[in-house]
Order: C-alpha cells, then sequence, then structure tokens
C-alpha cells in the first residue's frame, strides 16, 4: 500500500500531462493551427485581360494571411462574421429610396455618395445585393461602402424585402432565394438617375446568386456593367439542398440556426402576409414554419409559394443562377472559400468549369476565410478591413483602368 501512495503524485501527474496534450491535440486540430496559409488557387483562361487582372491585383496571386491563432478555422471566421459582422465599423450617411413596384410591393435601397473622385476620373457606381436575410445597415455592407466610397465610387445597396424591422410589406411576399426584381428595379433607378454612370455588380452569398441570375437573365441587363463580383455563394440551390442536411463541417447546425433566423424574419410581417387578399400565405403554412427546422423547410412551407412554384425541386431550378450565370459576358470574379462551412466543395465544380471555359470569368479560392469571413490580423485581432473588402475593390479598380485603356485606344483609331 505504501509503494502505491508513493506512485499516486506520479500518476496523477501523468493523467494531467496526457489531458494537456489531448486538450492541445484539439485546439491545433480545431483551429488548423498546422495548415500552411497560401495564395488563392485562380482558375482562369490565358488572356490579355486575364493577365492584366492578375498582373494588377496583386492580392489574388500573394498569400492571404489570416489572424494567426483562429484565422484558419472556416467555423470561427464564419460565425464571428454573423455574430459581430465587422471591427470598428464605421457609419457611412446615405438616403434611403423607395420603389414602388408593379405587383404593389415596395423595394428599398440605400444610396452612398462617393467620397472624391475614382482614380480613372469616371463616374462609377457599385449596385451590391447582401445576404440572406440582410441590408445596408449590417455591418460587413458598412464597411464595405464605406471603404468602396473613399475610393472613389457611389454605392447603391438593395434592402432585401422584408429585411429591414422599420419597413412594413406593401405586398404579400417577400425576398426569395433568386427572385431579381427589386435589385433590377434599383439598377434601372441607377442608370435612370445617373446616365453618365458605369456599373460594378456586387453580391454577397444570396446576392451573388441574385446578381449573377440578374445578369445572365437578360443581356440588356449588362448595359453600362464594367463587371460583377460574387463572394460566397453556392451557384445551385438544388445540390445545395442535400449538402445542407448533412452533419459534416456542423452544416446540419448552421441550416438550423439560419432557419430560425428566417422565421423570425418572416414572423415580423406575419400581420401583413395574412391580411392581405391575394396572399398564398395562410395559417396552415404559417403553422409548418413554426415546426420547420431547415431553410428546405421553410421554402416548401413558404418562399416558393410567393412566385407561385408547385414545388421545391422546381423553385431551386427556376430560381438558381446556374441556368444563366454561362450568359455573363462582362469580367466576372467570384470568389469563395474552401474551408466554407455554409458551401460543400462539390458546389464549386460550377465556378471551376465556367472559370476554364469562359475567358471572362476568374475564380478564385482561398484556403481559408470561412463564409464571408476573410479576416485579416496578426495573431488574435483582426483588422477593420477584410482581405474580401480590399480584394474586391483592387479587382474592380483593375477592370475599370482596363477599360478606360480599351475606351482610350479606340478613341484614338477612330
Amino acid at each position: 500500500k505504501q509503494a502505491v501512495l508513493e506512485q499516486l503524485p506520479a500518476m496523477f501527474d501523468g493523467v494531467k500531462l496526457a489531458a494537456v496534450a489531448t486538450i492541445l491535440y484539439i485546439i491545433v486540430r480545431c483551429l488548423n493551427l498546422k495548415s500552411p496559409t497560401a495564395p488563392p488557387e485562380i482558375i482562369y483562361q490565358d488572356t490579355l485581360l486575364s493577365r492584366y487582372l492578375l498582373k494588377t491585383c496583386p492580392m489574388l496571386t500573394k498569400e492571404y494571411i489570416p489572424p494567426l491563432l483562429w484565422g484558419k478555422s472556416g467555423h470561427i471566421q464564419t460565425v464571428l462574421y454573423g455574430k459581430m459582422g465587422r471591427v470598428k465599423t464605421p457609419t457611412p450617411c446615405g438616403v434611403r429610396m423607395f420603389l414602388p413596384m408593379q405587383d404593389g410591393a415596395t423595394a428599398t435601397f440605400d444610396l452612398f455618395e462617393a467620397i472624391g473622385a475614382h482614380t480613372t476620373g469616371d463616374d462609377i457606381t457599385m449596385v451590391i445585393c447582401p445576404g440572406i436575410g440582410n441590408h445596408s445597415e449590417k455591418n460587413y455592407i458598412r464597411t464595405f461602402v464605406d471603404y468602396s466610397q473613399r475610393q472613389g465610387y457611389r454605392c447603391a445597396v438593395l434592402n432585401h424585402l422584408g429585411a429591414l424591422p422599420n419597413v412594413e410589406l406593401t405586398s404579400p411576399r417577400m425576398f426569395t432565394y433568386g427572385c431579381t426584381w427589386e435589385f433590377g428595379a434599383m439598377v434601372d433607378y441607377i442608370k435612370r438617375t445617373f446616365p453618365q454612370t458605369l456599373l460594378v455588380v456586387v453580391g454577397f452569398s444570396l446576392g451573388g446568386n441574385i446578381v449573377c441570375k440578374f445578369l445572365g437573365e437578360n443581356q440588356s441587363n449588362q448595359d453600362r456593367v464594367l463587371c460583377c463580383v460574387s463572394v460566397c455563394q453556392g451557384y445551385s440551390a438544388l445540390r445545395a439542398q442535400e449538402t445542407f442536411l448533412q452533419w459534416d463541417q456542423c452544416r446540419r447546425l448552421y441550416n438550423f440556426m439560419l432557419a430560425e433566423n428566417m422565421k423570425k424574419i418572416i414572423l415580423s410581417h406575419r400581420d401583413s402576409l395574412l391580411a392581405m387578399q391575394c396572399s398564398n400565405i395562410g395559417d396552415g403554412e404559417l403553422n409548418r414554419l413554426y415546426a420547420a427546422t431547415s431553410l428546405m423547410q421553410i421554402d416548401d412551407s413558404i418562399m416558393r409559394k410567393f412566385h407561385g412554384y408547385d414545388s421545391l425541386r422546381e423553385y431551386y431550378e427556376k430560381e438558381s443562377c446556374v441556368h444563366y450565370i454561362h450568359k455573363i459576358t462582362v469580367p466576372l470574379l467570384l470568389l469563395n472559400s474552401l474551408d466554407d462551412p455554409l458551401v460543400h466543395p462539390s458546389l464549386l465544380a460550377v465556378a471551376r468549369t465556367l472559370a476554364e471555359k469562359m475567358p471572362n470569368v476568374v475564380f478564385a479560392l482561398t484556403q481559408h476565410g470561412g463564409h464571408m469571413g476573410f479576416f485579416e490580423g496578426a495573431v488574435l485581432f483582426p483588422q477593420p478591413l477584410t482581405w474580401m473588402d480590399k480584394v474586391i475593390v483592387e479587382y474592380t479598380n483593375a477592370v475599370c483602368r482596363w477599360e478606360k485603356k480599351q475606351s482610350v485606344c479606340q478613341s484614338s483609331s477612330e
């Protein structure tokens, strides 16, 4: 017994060391600390434009370096973006515009004038479509708008129909996964009000699907458009719904959290949706909404009925940009992160194939960044501006200069 008692302290020390080693191993694995930083993988066709863009957009060919301690975890990047948005968020001053739609809906967007002139001297407007249930007051949008304004861009930001808590619905529908009506109304307003302006189209997450679908729906939608940038979209809702029900990378949990947020948005307009006589939404649909635990269930019980789709499959097929994106002819930058927990890597085949076949498309895939994170920083604290904010503006600046050079060359040859 005495011998056993003498060995106990050493045994406890061994257990402590094993516990510490286990915890450190879990931390290293969860935070992905052993993963090396690397430049984005760039898929493109070798053209004069792509060579120029890669030469004048060094961020696309240099390492993206996230914060050392947590930046290599796609989950932490995603959660920080979702909860915090950005750090030291500015508050750009804009004007809210209201646009009556043909079906009685009222689209709203916020207009922010440029701070200073653009480097090309041209009048350029960024038309921006935020992510699911988002609007111009979200921190990541405010940060991006403020930075773009200071680079000489006027910014117009769509507020998704029903997303603003203080704006009532005037028709029995809300924003949906691929409805381009409100975005199109905003673009038309900008073109009419600023006849000399050129457009840069930017879409985040769900907004990426909307802007790519909008540009591909009709060739005239690309008039006066210099380029388009889509960030962290999944390209095909029909394929995404299968992956969104999987527990891999906690995707099912994210699905549940997004569904709960959508519930709150829809239920905040419950009275408006029920009160209108032409509404497709009734008590039965709302009861199914209360029980829903995934976005697919919400889409099936509520969202598809806003536009009269007979099935969820039809809704996803018709609303996805995958059937329209190949019709875009202006320069198109597609940005995704490999560790995005919301977008399964298999969905990125659409972007990869597109970039391999179309000379106007560049697909940039980072190793880290999560969903809409892309934070940069040294060890712990992220910088106010993200890699995403800076690379979008750098790319659009390069396209603007390219187009300016082309127009000057054409003028001189005439």
